[in-house]
């Protein structure tokens, strides 16, 4: 079992501000990491090797330039579904390309999912897809015109 129970109340200062770091920049090397923390490079190995064993750190990723991003059309999709039938549905939206994240939110819908495609016609592919998914019972999707903030 991971020493962390609840992850962000047990790291320690040096790891919060680790992983601010490498959220910053991953590919950072990991000297330039200790010279900006004032540690040794090798507690800084250890501390992210002991974060990935624990889960606290689970992958490394790509973040997509805002020249990109602004060229691709997002949606937010919020959807009804049928809760005996949930685990299958996650499964397959998983599998499609377009799902940037599915997040399970409270109120009148049960989830939400972000869509990003290169063209309208490829959303209008990708939602007629997700509409016809056994345990959608409703939908209702708003486009993202433009990004004010994102972190």
């Amino acid at each position: 079992m991971s020493r962390l129970s609840s992850p962000k109340s047990s790291l320690t200062p040096a790891e919060v501000a680790l992983l601010a770091i490498l959220r910053r920049n991953a590919r950072q090397s990991v000297a330039d990491v200790a010279r900006e923390l004032g540690i040794a490079r090798a507690t800084v190995q250890e501390r992210i090797r002991r974060l990935e064993a624990n889960g606290v750190i689970e992958g490394y990723t790509v973040r997509l330039g805002p020249d990109y991003s602004r060229s691709r059309v997002t949606a937010h999709t919020l959807m009804r579904i049928n809760a005996r039938k949930a685990d299958g549905l996650y499964a397959k939206l998983k599998k499609m390309s377009a799902v940037g994240g599915i997040y399970a939110i409270s109120g009148e819908y049960d989830v939400l999912v972000v869509l990003q495609a290169d063209t309208t016609a490829e959303l209008d592919e990708a939602l007629d897809i997700l509409g016809r998914y056994d345990g959608v019972e409703r939908t209702q999707t708003s486009i993202v015109l433009s990004v004010k903030y994102e972190r």
